[in-house]
């Protein structure tokens, strides 16, 4: 191959060839798996505007999550294309929304109110060991979380069939602040991913949200 940019491509096609064979049993399993480690390790997100992405080629699949917040109180949102340069808007999503189908054939709310987003669960094609997310390659996260100030917690979600060594990420790339795979919670750090539990994890969101305080107020 050329350049990294060929490396992508191929590392893209051929991650979502094998995530597009996963079999219906193990991405039922997979994808509750995640649901519960998300449901149990960011409370927050039961308080919060929180960012989805409608199911789409075989990602993991965040209806029921979506469901459960909701019924908890969240405010839940669905990401829409202003323009293919432009950082992504956020529309209001309940269950029984208006819909239409927007970019790349996607189910998006139709009108509905624009909302400002504190947390995005981002479906990864890939991840590596230091937190980087392989997309579409259209770079729609990494504009939308450079524009964003407080930036949203990022939490990628993918199956751990999904991980490689190094994505050798260009200058612009965002690495996610957690991954959540069925196996379980990663806090991307300067040193790279770190496994850490239930617990840890609402520390670590502590933390942040008490710093994020002293920024903005």
């Amino acid at each position: 191959m050329n350049n990294w940019k060929d490396w992508r491509r191929h590392q893209r096609a051929e991650l979502m060839a094998t995530r597009e064979c996963i079999g219906e049993a193990d991405h039922l399993r997979w994808s509750a798996a995640i649901t519960e480690l998300l449901k149990q390790g960011f409370l927050t997100l039961r308080t919060g505007t929180v960012g989805f992405c409608w199911p789409h080629r075989g990602e993991y699949d965040p209806r029921p999550l979506m469901d459960f917040l909701q019924t908890h109180g969240a405010t839940l949102a669905l990401p829409e294309v202003v323009n293919k340069h432009e950082p992504l808007r956020f529309r209001k999503w309940w269950g029984g929304a208006p819909m239409k189908i927007g970019a790349y054939d996607i189910p998006v709310p139709d009108n509905t109110d624009l909302v400002t987003v504190d947390a995005l669960i981002i479906p990864m094609i890939g991840f590596d060991k230091l937190g980087f997310r392989l997309g579409y390659g259209s770079g729609y996260f990494d504009r939308t979380l450079a524009a964003m100030n407080p930036r949203p917690l990022a939490i990628g979600v993918a199956f751990e069939i999904l991980r490689l060594e190094n994505l050798h990420p260009h200058t612009h790339d965002i690495p996610m602040d957690f991954v959540v795979t069925e196996a379980g919670i990663y806090h991307a750090t300067h040193t790279g991913l770190k496994p850490v539990s239930v617990g840890q994890c609402a520390d670590i969101l502590t933390t942040r949200a008490g710093k994020i305080r002293e920024t903005y107020g």
